[in-house]
Formats: C-alpha cells, structure tokens, sequence
C-alpha cells in the first residue's frame, strides 16, 4: 500500500462532532488537516489503530484562565489530559494587557482575589515583556504549545489601563474613556483577540477585598467597547470578536435586557455564564426563557453551562477547610503537612481543636454547621452527583459521632491528603438535572471550567472528561444525553461559539484535532496536589484514563496521558472560516 498521508486513524467508531450518529471510518492526515474519512487507497507514514475506540475531534475549551501559564509553561495541563486541543482564555475580565509597568501588581492581585493563583506564582512566573494587548498576543505567538491557544480581551486590564486609579475605584467612564477603551478593543480584535470579556459579579473581588474594577460599569462603557469591536475590519466588513460576560443578574430582567441591547447595536455574538444559584434555585429557567426569545429575534447569543456541579474542595494542603479559623488550627497552620498530620493525630490537640468553634466572621468558615449535609468526602472514583445519604452529615448520623469527627478523619487520610467536596452551584436540590436541562437547551455550550485558575479551591479543568463518562454513560439518577450530542457541544458548538469555525468536527479540510477514546475505561482520576508552579506554587490537578491519544494539527500529543513532546500548539489569532469543499 502507497503512503500518501502523514497519518490514519484505522478502524475507529467516529463520533465526528455534528451530532450524527457514530459510524465506522477511517480518518486521514496531511499537513495538519483531515485529507480523507471513510475507505480511501494509500497508508500513513504513521498509523494508529483505533479498533474499537471512539474517534472523536479534539474538545475546545472556551473557558480558562491560562493567561499566566500560557507564559511559563507549554503544556496546558491540566485541560490537555482531558482531550481538549483548543482553549480559549482571558474570561471573566481578568487578565494581564494592557498593562503599565505600575499596574502589575494591581492585576495581579486582582487575578489573586478573582481565580486563587498566588501573588508569588504569577509574581515570579510573569515575563511583563509587554504593554499593549497587541504586544501581549506577539509574546504568546513567540511560543508553543500542547494546544492551540486563543486569547480575549479583558475588561478590567482594559479599564485600568485607560482610566488609572479612576478606574480601579469603579468610577465612571467619562465620553473620552470610553472612546479610548473602544480603540483599543477595536486593535486588539484586529490583532487576533477571539473577543472582549467582563464581570459584573461581587464574588469576584481582589485579594484585598475589593470588588472588580468592572463590576459598576455603565452600559454607555459596555456598549462604546462593543462598537469599537463592531468597527474593526474583518474579512466580512462587520467587526470581529464575541462578548463574554459574568454576572450576579440580582436584576434578571433588567440586566439580561442590558446584555440584549449590546448585542443589538454591536451586532457581536455574545455568552453570559449560567448556574443554578442556592439562593435563587429557579432563576435559571428564568434566564434560559430570556434567552430564547433574543435568539428566536435573530440575535447571537448563547449561555455557557457546566455539566456537573461547580465545586470547593476542602482539604488540609488547600487554601482552605473546615478548621482553617479555629485557634489551634492557626497556631500550626504555617507547618510542614507531616508536621500537621502528626499534631491533628494527637488526642489532646484534637480535642481541643474540636472543641473550638470558628473564629471567622464571614464566608465559608463562619457558616460550616450548615454545610454538613451538603459536604462529601472525595474518594478515589470521583462522585459528581452525589447522594445526601452519602455527606459528611450522614456519615456521622449512622456512626454515631459528628460532622467534624468524620471530616477530620477523611481529611488525614492518605497523610493528609484527604479531600472533601461541597457542590455549590447546579445542586440546590441534591441532583443535577437543572444541569441536564441546560445542556439540552439549543442556545447553550460547555463552558466555565476555569482551566488553570482556582489552584487551591475547585479542579474543574476535568469538565470535558466528565461531560462524556457521565452524561452519556454513568449517570443512574435521570436522563442522559446521546453521546452524539454530548461530543457536539464541546466540539463543533464550543468551536462556533467563539468563531473558531474550521475545527471541532472530523471532515475533510477541517483541523487535524483529534481524539482516540477507550470509551470503556474513559475515567477521572480523583484529585491531587501539585507543587510543580512558579515559585514552588501549589495547584490542583485531575488526569484520566482512557485517552489513547490525543492529536493537534496531526501530531499526537499524548499517548495513554502521557505527553509525547511534541508541542504543534500555536495562538490563534481571530474567528476562523470552516473549510470550502
């Protein structure tokens, strides 16, 4: 037999990223693209036989906060062990460009506060050879990857930049403000930013307390950045780039009409971040009915959604646990975990310790007797839908001890690597079917992972993982999805969704991005502390099994998890066309 490609795929089961039904074919390779599906004459230079697994197109990841890692490290790990072969990052507002040499600090305690990447890390592992956002894009294209890599622009960067200290304290926009923040969106989308993302949420705040510089912005702000988007000169003549948006919605109506009106008059695709809230449990129906009455008018706008439940984790190597404000925990907190391990084990210390109530005010440690019935040790085999009769509070019920005993015990597992787990958004009622009917709604996508943010607290970067074993295999509790449509929605839809048009789906001339699934034994692993980031830094991370390789352009990156050193990952610059045929 001839070679006429770089590589074929044999003999696999292609799930291709239309929704189609799988069928079996082959998959060729040339020159980075997909040359031949089916039966075709000639071999590969390199051939992988995929009898019996699933082949499906590299997942793209439209919600991560590598702005940081992108700069230090050329694996984008951990969202490049869960299959993904694109992301998209600058979410949330926050980001580092534009930025003055005496506003690094300022944007780095703001991404601190906002997605829980410590000062020291970002401080040491920044290279600051930029200012301008154009220049921000030429340091990453300067660079390679174990993904293709796109970028956004982020609004409180933007913010600071043009407005100073104004800016920072959440003043105003004045007419001369905003026309500059909207000159450089407009350059910034010329220059192959995928779009311009904000957050208009109080969860998001500094590592000083305070709240983002964007959280007040006026719609006159929003919609003058929009128009200078809508102003840039793309191949169509109708302005480039998507709008990305987070926020509280305290006003549903009224804000997700503001949301609306930007789109209107920008003509910009935009997605706003959706959850079911404890708080406000049915508010999601609300937005999703908000939603398709702005798509059935025409206009482009979609909701990004999770899969499972968005997720603290709690342990005694994590930023925070159920102890963290007790006094006898604080006395100790600064030692070597075996240090920390040993006095916890130690009768007198821990009765003492729980004897203790905590000393904080606020947030998560001052409320802890409540979360009992909601809080679940983490085992080896991840449960993202977890039964109440399985919590931290049920445990002790039938043991006949407390809340605190059982999780004190589970979190000195392992050497004191024990986690637990306390799903915070998507499980108001203790299931996840607000998440299935999110997924099946015809203007959502996958999204909110935070690929490479929240180091300390949440491990959601194994989302696409997930999404396949649970969704269309696992789950025992409710409906499911085909696993047709759940490989759609983070391929093809996610690509689409921020205009990355010429990959996530298998089919001649598109992107050689692809996947080989052990279906079978497609898995995550439970997870674990790492201390591999600058300046020591400590981060979460979650690997699977099952991913038998992974390709980018036509070159395998992993192999069974495993990175093969081959880095074909470059920065995306702008949307993309789907390939003519």
């Amino acid at each position: 037999m001839s070679t006429r490609y770089d590589q074929v795929i044999r003999h696999g089961v292609l799930v291709d990223g239309t929704g189609a039904a799988p069928f079996e074919a082959d998959v060729a390779i040339r020159d980075g693209c997909i040359a031949a599906v089916g039966r075709f004459p000639g071999g590969g230079r390199e051939e992988i036989d995929a009898q019996g697994m699933l082949v499906t197109p590299g997942f793209v990841d439209i919600h991560t906060h590598y702005d940081g890692q992108a700069m230090w490290d050329q694996r984008l790990q951990p969202s490049s062990w869960h299959g993904v072969t694109t992301v998209v990052m600058g979410n949330c507002g926050v980001g580092f460009a534009p930025c003055r040499a005496e506003d690094h600090d300022r944007l780095i305690r703001l991404m601190e506060g906002v997605e829980d990447i410590p000062f020291p890390v970002l401080s040491e592992g920044l290279r600051w050879n930029w200012e301008s956002y154009p220049d921000y894009l030429e340091g990453l294209a300067a660079r390679r990857f174990d993904v293709d890599v796109g970028s956004q622009l982020p609004h409180a960067a933007l913010r600071v930049y043009v407005m100073g200290e104004r800016g920072v304290r959440r003043e105003p926009a004045t007419e001369a403000d905003i026309a500059a923040m909207a000159e450089l969106a407009q350059h910034a989308v010329e220059a192959g930013a995928l779009g311009f993302s904000t957050s208009r949420t109080l969860n998001h705040r500094t590592s000083d307390g305070e709240p983002t510089p964007t959280l007040t912005a006026s719609e006159a702000e929003l919609s003058g950045i929009a128009m200078g988007m809508a102003r840039a000169a793309g191949g169509s003549g109708q302005g480039l780039g998507v709008l990305q948006f987070v926020s509280d919605f305290a006003d549903p109506i009224q804000e997700f009409g503001l949301l609306r009106r930007l789109v209107e008059r920008s003509g910009r695709p935009l997605s706003f971040s959706l959850a079911q809230h404890a708080r406000v449990p049915d508010q999601w129906q609300l937005m999703l009915s908000q939603l398709s009455a702005a798509t059935a008018a025409g206009l482009p706008m979609r909701a990004q959604v999770c899969g499972r439940p968005v997720g603290i984790l709690f342990g005694l190597e994590l930023t925070v646990h159920p102890f963290t404000h007790h006094p006898s925990y604080r006395q100790i907190a600064r030692a070597p975990l075996a240090e920390r391990v040993r006095c916890l084990r130690e009768p007198q210390f821990r009765a003492q310790l729980l004897a203790e109530t905590s000393a904080a005010r606020r947030g998560f440690p001052a409320t802890m007797p409540t979360h009992w019935p909601m809080l679940f040790p983490v085992e080896q085999t991840p449960d993202y839908e977890p039964l109440a009769q399985d919590s931290v509070a049920a445990i002790a019920a039938r043991l006949g001890t407390t809340p605190e005993n059982v999780a004190l015990d589970h979190m000195l597992s392992g050497e004191g690597r024990g986690m637990l787990y306390l799903p915070f958004l998507n499980y108001a009622h203790g299931s996840l079917d607000p998440s299935y009917a999110m997924l099946m709604h015809r203007d959502t996508v996958p999204g909110l992972s935070d690929g490479g943010a929240h180091v300390g607290m949440i491990c959601d970067g194994s989302f696409p993982t997930s999404n396949i074993t649970h969704w269309t295999r696992d789950r025992t509790r409710g409906p499911k999805l085909t696993l047709e449509r759940m490989v759609h929605l983070q391929t093809r839809a996610t690509a689409q969704a921020v205009g990355l048009c010429d990959r996530g789906v298998v089919a001649t001339g598109y992107r050689a991005d692809l996947n080989v699934i052990d279906y079978q034994r497609l898995a995550l692993e439970a997870p674990k502390v790492s201390y591999d980031l600058p300046a020591g830094g400590r981060r979460l991370i979650q690997r699977a099994h099952g991913y038998v390789a992974t390709l980018v352009a036509g070159e395998v990156t992993y192999r069974e998890g495993e990175a093969t050193g081959a880095l074909p990952g470059r920065l995306v610059r702008g949307a993309r066309v789907a390939p003519s045929h």
